[in-house]
Order: C-alpha cells, then sequence, then structure tokens
C-alpha cells in the first residue's frame, strides 16, 4: 500500500527536478536503509551522477531564460524519470503494477512539470528578479521536502504532494494570460540571442 503514494509523491518531486529527485531518494536509502528506495538509486556511481546533474539544474534555475530553455528538454526528462522511479518502487517486474505506478509517476511528473514550466514562463516575463529566485527556491524545498517524505512517511509526501500540485495547477491556470505573455517574451529573448550570435 506504501507503493502508491510513494510513487505519486516522487512523481510530484520529479516533475520539479528529476535529477535531484533520484539524488535524494539514493541517498536517503543509502543512509536511512529503509528498503523502500530501487537499490540502483544508492549506487554511488549513480548517485555522483545525479548529484552533478542536480547541481547543474540548481544553477541553471536560477537564472531567467536559461530555466525555461533548460525546461524543454525537461518536458521529457521528467516526465521518463517519473515513470522510471514508480516502475523501479513496484520492483520492475512487467506485471500490472510495474505499469500503473509507472504511469502514476510519469503522469504526476509530467503534470507537475507543465504547470511549473508554466508559471516560472509567467515569473520570467516579470521586470524584477526576484521573484524568479523566489520560484526557484520554492520548487527546490518542495522536492526536497516531498522527497524526504516520501522514504519516510509515504502517506503524508502524498497527501502534501496532492495539496502542493493542486496549488501548482490552480496557479497556473490562474496565470494563463502571463504564460502567454511569458512565451511571446522566451520567443523574443530567443530571438534577440539568436540575431546576435
Amino acid at each position: 500500500m506504501e507503493l502508491l503514494p510513494m510513487t505519486f509523491a516522487a512523481g510530484f518531486a520529479s516533475g520539479l527536478n528529476a535529477y535531484a529527485t533520484v539524488f535524494v531518494l539514493g541517498l536517503l536509502g543509502r543512509v536511512l536503509g529503509t528498503g523502500s528506495v530501487p537499490a540502483g538509486f544508492e549506487r554511488t556511481d549513480v548517485l555522483i551522477l545525479m548529484g552533478v546533474l542536480a547541481l547543474v539544474e540548481f544553477v541553471a534555475d536560477k537564472v531567467p531564460v536559461v530555466d525555461s530553455v533548460w525546461d524543454l528538454p525537461s518536458t521529457v526528462i521528467r516526465p521518463v524519470a517519473g515513470a522510471l522511479i514508480g516502475a523501479l518502487i513496484a520492483g520492475a517486474q512487467g506485471d500490472l503494477l510495474t505499469i500503473a505506478l509507472a504511469a502514476v509517476g510519469g503522469v504526476t511528473a509530467l503534470l507537475t512539470h507543465v504547470s511549473r514550466a508554466g508559471v516560472r514562463l509567467a515569473v520570467n516575463s516579470s521586470p524584477e528578479p526576484v521573484s524568479n529566485l523566489g520560484a526557484s527556491l520554492a520548487g527546490d524545498v518542495s522536492m526536497l521536502s516531498v522527497t524526504t517524505l516520501a522514504v519516510l512517511y509515504p502517506v503524508p509526501a502524498a497527501i502534501v504532494a496532492a495539496i502542493l500540485l493542486a496549488l501548482l495547477l490552480w496557479l497556473a491556470w490562474t496565470l494563463m494570460s502571463r504564460i502567454r505573455r511569458g512565451l511571446l517574451w522566451l520567443r523574443g529573448r530567443l530571438t534577440l540571442s539568436h540575431a546576435d550570435g
């Protein structure tokens, strides 16, 4: 019964930062030895690679324009990572449980990522720089908190993730006109940088 809440919470966290989610899961699994974390995440080479990629994403996410450009490949990476995490949590046996948890993880990560990316576009089009940094740090804290909770207390983690996801979806819906402006803003920035290059 713990597998579904843990998968949902990890899928949410993966939608915010897939690399950091795998890193935190692996680190907690190794340190706490809970047995709920897929063993492959605890490997030293995986921890090093995910730690480096998480650090790169952490820095990229703090820079306006760079964060939105980074979100483009992440539209594929984050949901795939969420699905992979779900499949591995289920034991990756190819059975119905594996498929169901992969779907939960992937869809949750996709919804989280799309909402997050939209909100960040709206924030990036704002002229002041503080809101971008604040939104990025809020995502970092949410990812770390939900992932840690998922390992220790899966059901409360899933509840927190569901509340945060609902809030993120509502915020993205509310900011839809600013998201459209953010897309135009990003397109303009990319066109300018391409013309300069």
